[in-house]
């Protein structure tokens, strides 16, 4: 039996109902998208699945029938898979106007957010969902990560403090449902999570070519998460056109897998590097495909500092998206060499932070935090996110941040 795990998206699920005649939730596959909205459901809303081949036929086929059978309120699962339901959906929100009638899924969002957006422009909440987040696991309270240290330390009333053991040990599970619900075999599942998206979306595109160069593609991006991207250096290791690896990594992004951070620019700043940096959404996946075999063995790999940092990233994102928000995250590089592993803007203030795997990370760590006066704009708190065992003052406007924390 598995065990349900509450998400802080419900929340918005409920407000976007009353605001919006159509709900679509968007990412990954098993993420938990159709579990989340089944559990939502009231006793008055269908419920369809187009996974089903006849479901999906007749979708395809007869949409105002498929309409007709399965009346709104009504939840449409794998919504993907008959995007010529698009006008009729359209005819019926404009005809009824009534907020809430369709909730959508779809993991295969590439192909289907441009019809999406262009056909019900104004009458749909496009909510994006990822794996469970840290906060969601340990079942305590989330909020979307900023640069407020009175909210860190409010906070560090109710988590559960992790040491290096039990980060890794999450870093290597990963962020999916079933890791945390029953019984679970990583290599299994994750095989069998490749294997599946391989199969089902990247053939269902007709862009992918051949899958096994697609696999060696995942698998360079993933050896190279945290990193700038390199459309040159992804090809070669998949033996691919560079114009392809950037077709291929615009498909991981779009389908939840990768995140791009971008590089924070305004017109003061002249010499910064414009190289998005990648991440992966799941550590979990991102070290089944860079072949890691235990949290212990990633944990003093080559690889420790990417994956701790690729963790901390996603953590974050994850928090502005459980929180309706999109993530206005960036980060900080220079051709004089100064970084700055993430910044934060909100309210035209600049938050920056560092990412250390360590419990006591050099002040100098912060050293290049002062390049961003360069950009006229204000310098709020940020601080080192890293394994120290508390929030504790780095200076007067910074702070040392438990990983455990965000």
């Amino acid at each position: 039996m598995c065990l349900y795990i509450s998400r802080h998206l419900e929340q918005v699920i409920l407000r976007a109902n009353e605001m919006f005649p159509v709900v679509m939730v968007t990412g990954p596959r098993q993420v938990g998208k159709t579990t989340m909205l089944e559990k939502l459901i009231g006793e008055d809303r269908n419920f369809v699945s187009l996974d089903l081949p006849l479901n999906r036929e007749l979708a395809i086929r007869e949409p105002e029938l498929f309409l007709q059978r399965n009346p709104p309120p009504v939840l449409i699962d794998e919504f993907q898979y008959a995007k010529e339901l698009l006008p009729y959906i359209k005819y019926h929100v404009d005809r009824r106007k009534r907020n809430g009638d369709y909730w959508l899924t779809g993991s295969q969002v590439f192909p289907m957010m441009k019809q999406v957006s262009e056909s019900l422009a104004g009458r749909v909440a496009v909510i994006p969902m990822q794996g469970l987040s840290g906060s969601e696991i340990s079942r305590t309270a989330g909020g979307a990560f900023y640069g407020d240290p009175a909210v860190w330390m409010e906070r560090e009333k109710t988590q559960k403090p992790q040491n290096l053991k039990e980060i890794y040990a999450r870093i290597f599970t990963g962020s999916m449902p079933r890791a945390y619900s029953g019984a679970f075999d990583h290599h299994l599942f994750y095989s069998s999570y490749v294997d599946t998206y391989l199969q089902r979306d990247v053939r269902a595109l007709k862009q992918g070519g051949d899958e096994m160069a697609f696999m060696r593609f995942m698998t360079a991006c993933a050896a190279r998460t945290g990193g700038l991207v390199n459309y040159a250096n992804l090809a070669r290791d998949a033996g691919i056109s560079p114009p392809t690896a950037k077709l291929w990594l615009s498909l991981l992004q779009t389908s939840g897998l990768v995140v791009l951070l971008e590089p924070y620019f305004n017109n003061t700043l002249k010499r910064i590097v414009k190289a998005p940096k990648m991440y992966f959404m799941d550590t979990g996946l991102c070290a089944f495909l860079t072949r890691w075999d235990s949290a212990e063995t990633l944990e003093v790999s080559a690889m420790t500092g990417q994956f701790f940092e690729t963790y901390v990233i996603s953590e974050i994102i994850k928090s502005y998206y459980n929180a309706g928000k999109r993530p206005p995250l960036f980060y900080y590089r220079d051709t004089d060499q100064k970084e700055i592993d993430l910044v934060i803007e909100v309210n035209q203030t600049l938050h920056p932070f560092e990412i250390k795997k360590t419990a006591s990370p050099d002040k100098k760590a912060i050293r290049h935090f002062d390049v961003l006066t360069k950009t006229g704009k204000a310098i709020g708190a940020g601080g080192v996110i890293c394994m120290t065992d508390s929030v504790y003052p780095l200076n007067a406007d910074h702070c040392y941040i438990p990983v455990w924390l965000i």
